[in-house]
């Protein structure tokens, strides 16, 4: 089973995809956040707290599908929270031109083949206005592309409002 989750910030979307990946009793849990400041290690260490201590983390801001090829087990569940910052890291100047597209289709590739349960959480960006700067409507039509193909091979869409889930693609859980 894949299941993409997508809602805004703080809408309830990583509880929801810990309260699923919590009904396996093998969870890998791929974090894609970098504490680049004081706030963000904040963030970071709320979710670690939350999480449960007997699951696995690996921290892997760049290479997504390579960690998911290493750690999807059948009767494990991988949960990756989450796509847009691991969009974002790879939106780097440095890294955009090569390493991003690269990455994408290698995540497009990789994902339709995985042993066990994926639980994907990604932030929807695309229902305010169009953003000022090359650089955030950039971001915005990348993630807007990525959600759309990554539902294609995902078996469950859902999208979180207010904590509460709204099925897109398959049955609520």
């Amino acid at each position: 089973m894949r299941t993409l989750i997508l809602g805004g910030a703080r809408s309830g979307k990583s509880a929801l995809a810990e309260r699923l990946a919590a009904r396996q009793a093998d969870v890998v849990y791929i974090a894609t956040a970098q504490a680049r400041d004081g706030e963000m290690a904040a963030r970071v260490a709320h979710h670690r707290q939350r999480r449960p201590a007997q699951w696995r983390t690996i921290e892997e801001p760049l290479a997504l599908a390579a960690a998911l090829r290493e750690h999807a087990r059948d009767g494990r569940c991988v949960l990756v929270d989450c796509l847009t910052l691991w969009l974002s890291n790879l939106l780097d100047e440095q890294r955009a031109v090569e390493d991003w597209p690269r990455e994408r289709d290698d995540l497009l590739r990789t994902l339709p083949t995985l042993p066990g349960e994926i639980v994907l959480v990604s932030n929807e960006v695309g229902l305010g206005v169009v953003p000022l700067g090359e650089l955030t409507r950039r971001f915005v039509d990348e993630a807007g592309r990525l959600h759309q193909h990554l539902a294609a091979p995902c078996e469950r869409v859902l999208f979180v409002a207010a904590g509460l889930p709204l099925a897109l693609k398959g049955e609520l859980p």
